[in-house]
Parts: C-alpha cells; sequence; structure tokens
C-alpha cells in the first residue's frame, strides 16, 4: 500500500487492506522506491497536486488525485476499514457522500453527485473516537439521523470537511450541542456571502452549549487578499479560529507568494493576534 499524501490516513487503502488480509495475504505499507519488492501494489492519491511516483506497471492506482470516477468494488468498500495499517487510536468513514453545492473549487459534485446516504457509524466504528469525512452531513435526514445516534452513543467525533454553516437552524444547533467533539466544531468562510451565515451558526450553536465555544472556520483564500482580510478579520471578532487555505486547482497551478504569506500570517495564531496584516507585509 502506497500512500503519496502524508496528511491524514487514507480510507480506500485500509479497505483493500482488511480485503486482502481476509484472504489470508500479508500487507504493508511502503514507500514507493521499494514497490518492486511485492506481488501486488496499490497506490491511492487524495491530492491532485502531490508528486506522482514512479510504481510498477501492474500497480493499481487511484483516489480523487488521479481518477475522479475509479471506486473500490461494493465488496470492499463495505468492509471495515484496518485501522492497524496507520496504528490508529480512531475510526474513520462516510455517513453520507455526496453535496447539495456545486462549488467551482470542488471535486465532490462530480465525484460523488447528489448526496446519498454512505453508512451507519457502527459499520465502521471500532474506537471510541471517529473522524468523519462527509462533505455535507446535515444536507441529508439519514446525516442528521447519525448525528443524533452520535450523541446518544456518547463517542467523540471530528467532522473534518466543515459542516455547512447555512443549514444550522436552532434545531439542528440543540443537535450537534449533544455531541461530544473531539476537534473544534469546523465551518467554512469561503466567500464574502458566507459571513452573515457563519455569525448566524456561530450564535445559534453559542446559545444551545455546543462545545468547545470557540470554533474553527476553513478560510479559502485566493488572489483577492483584500476580501480573505475581510472575512479573516470578521471571523476574528466573532471569537472564531480561521485557517487559511490558498485556493489550488487542477488549472491555477500553485498559489502565488501573497497568497501564501496571507495564509501563514492567519494560520500562526501568535502572529495573527497581535500583528497587523499591512505591519506583517513589511517586516
Amino acid at each position: 500500500m502506497i500512500d503519496p499524501d502524508g496528511k491524514m490516513p487514507n480510507l480506500a487503502l485500509m479497505k483493500l487492506s482488511t480485503w486482502h488480509k481476509a484472504k489470508g495475504d500479508n500487507v504493508e505499507l511502503t514507500m514507493p522506491v521499494l514497490a518492486t519488492a511485492y506481488d501486488k501494489v496499490y497506490m491511492s492519491k487524495v491530492f491532485t497536486w502531490s508528486d506522482m511516483p514512479c510504481l510498477p506497471a501492474n500497480a493499481e492506482i487511484g483516489g480523487t488525485g488521479c481518477d475522479l470516477h475509479k471506486t473500490l468494488p461494493d465488496e470492499i468498500e463495505k468492509l471495515y476499514p484496518d485501522y492497524s495499517l496507520y496504528k490508529m487510536d480512531y475510526s474513520m468513514g462516510f455517513l453520507t457522500r455526496g453535496c447539495i453545492r456545486k462549488c467551482e473549487f470542488c471535486f465532490v459534485p462530480e465525484k460523488e453527485g447528489k448526496i446519498k446516504p454512505a453508512a451507519d457509524i457502527e459499520e465502521f466504528l471500532r474506537h471510541k473516537k471517529a473522524v468523519l469525512l462527509d462533505n455535507n452531513v446535515l444536507a441529508h435526514e439519514h446525516g442528521l439521523k447519525q448525528i443524533e445516534k452520535i450523541g446518544k452513543l456518547g463517542i467523540k467525533v471530528d467532522f473534518n470537511q466543515g459542516l455547512d454553516a447555512r443549514l444550522i437552524n436552532d434545531d439542528i444547533a440543540r443537535l450537534l450541542a449533544k455531541v461530544k467533539w473531539l476537534k473544534p466544531i469546523r465551518l467554512a468562510c469561503d466567500s464574502a456571502t458566507m459571513m452573515e451565515p457563519v455569525r448566524k451558526a456561530v450564535e445559534l450553536l453559542r446559545k444551545h452549549g455546543a462545545t468547545p465555544k470557540t470554533y474553527f472556520c476553513y478560510l479559502l483564500v485566493s488572489s483577492d487578499i483584500e476580501d480573505a482580510h475581510e472575512r479573516a478579520m470578521f471571523l476574528r471578532g466573532l471569537g472564531v479560529d480561521p485557517f487559511a487555505q490558498p485556493l489550488r486547482t487542477p488549472t491555477n497551478g500553485e498559489p502565488d507568494s501573497e497568497t501564501r504569506r496571507f495564509a501563514r500570517w492567519v494560520n500562526h495564531k501568535a502572529i495573527f493576534k497581535t500583528v497587523k496584516w499591512k505591519d506583517y507585509l513589511r517586516g
């Protein structure tokens, strides 16, 4: 199994590992340079910008970073992941797949289509903690029912792709307040139009006591630094922790130097809280 991204455990590789181990095969996570020593090689590449390693001609290659339409066979997709491959102390999976939005920078609409149920939490839960990869779990009744179940199970979870602030109403905020969070609740403020939905969502979450009350918010940054700066300062004033992500698509290439510098300013919390952006630029 080869994971060229290294950002977080690869779900597809873990499911393939479960399938092969059930057949009596030995499975290892390895480096590309050692791939020729194995009878069968799989690589799953999530990011378009991560390097494509040189692999044997018979290697099975998949993942969003290579092919949007290649999927695991159903018999493998339904297996629980082999968490021992990454020595994990938490579970991982999808409750729903797809999304109701069509954001221009996102692969999900093309890759997964409209939102639909994917699994019950207990189908892949093996720990008291879980990282959930749903793209818009609040947009489907199945997702909401699973969140209710998570609250009753008492496990800690992290929806690491973020929750859609536009969908957080009084009832959903009350539901989220019953959940134990592994990380701060994650939202997104990718454009100026999201500022008001984020403000309302934060107010409702705090009203119902969803903890911790300092939330985390993804901040997409393109070449319009002035717009990104307005959103960053809005989030800071709201008591929300922004995390700047320079926009990267297959067509726009690497982010420019100012975009990367702005992201470093936002994400270095000691500097972000004490140094103004204009002063950081001069430094």
